[in-house]
């Protein structure tokens, strides 16, 4: 008998062949233990949850929403550093932080962390606006491409090699968020 479970599903994007690496149950599992550990340092805490869109918007929905006990906030930035299948080196704000974040504990929240230039820049940016202390929580984070010191995120869903990958909000110029699981590029 053939168990879909255990047959590889492929995508074809952009003329490169993608491979499911991270399914839906591996993520939700994932995600489950992340937000287990921001419950447990966050309980008698009213933290702001900044999510940086466009990519971190499937993760933060299902890390927030699987909190416990945590009375929070959420608001949301958008930055870009990437054309295509590689980072520009710099980062460009597109929707600034509304928020006020003086004294405040905050969390932002991130599909990804590779170069770590987004977050080195984003945990600046709330230190200089006063925050109380400034956390990251990532559902990917790639240690081998880190770059700046202070962008190890603190709560990580899932450590992965220098591979590109979509779904799971997670884009190829804008498309394939809505997959429901995580892919690679196959070899």
């Amino acid at each position: 008998m053939i168990s879909y479970f255990n047959i590889m599903r492929t995508i074809d994007e952009q003329g490169y062949h993608f491979e499911e690496w991270l399914t839906p149950q591996q993520i939700a599992q994932d995600v489950a233990q992340v937000a287990d550990r921001v419950s447990a340092d966050y309980a008698d805490k009213e933290p702001l949850f900044v999510v940086v869109l466009n990519g971190a918007f499937v993760f933060a929905a299902d890390l927030i929403r699987a909190l416990k006990g945590v009375r929070c906030e959420v608001t949301f930035i958008r930055v870009s550093s990437y054309f295509g299948m590689a980072t520009t080196g710099q980062l460009e704000f597109i929707v600034p932080l509304q928020q006020v974040v003086e004294n405040r504990d905050v969390v932002i929240v991130e599909d990804v962390v590779d170069s770590g230039l987004t977050i080195h820049q984003l945990k600046a940016h709330m230190r200089a606006q006063g925050a109380a202390s400034v956390k990251v929580a990532t559902m990917l984070f790639k240690p081998n491409k880190l770059e700046y010191d202070d962008a190890k995120p603190d709560y990580i869903g899932h450590e992965i090699t220098d591979e590109f990958v979509i779904g799971y909000g997670l884009d190829f110029d804008g498309f394939v968020r809505n997959l429901d699981a995580i892919y690679k590029v196959k070899e």
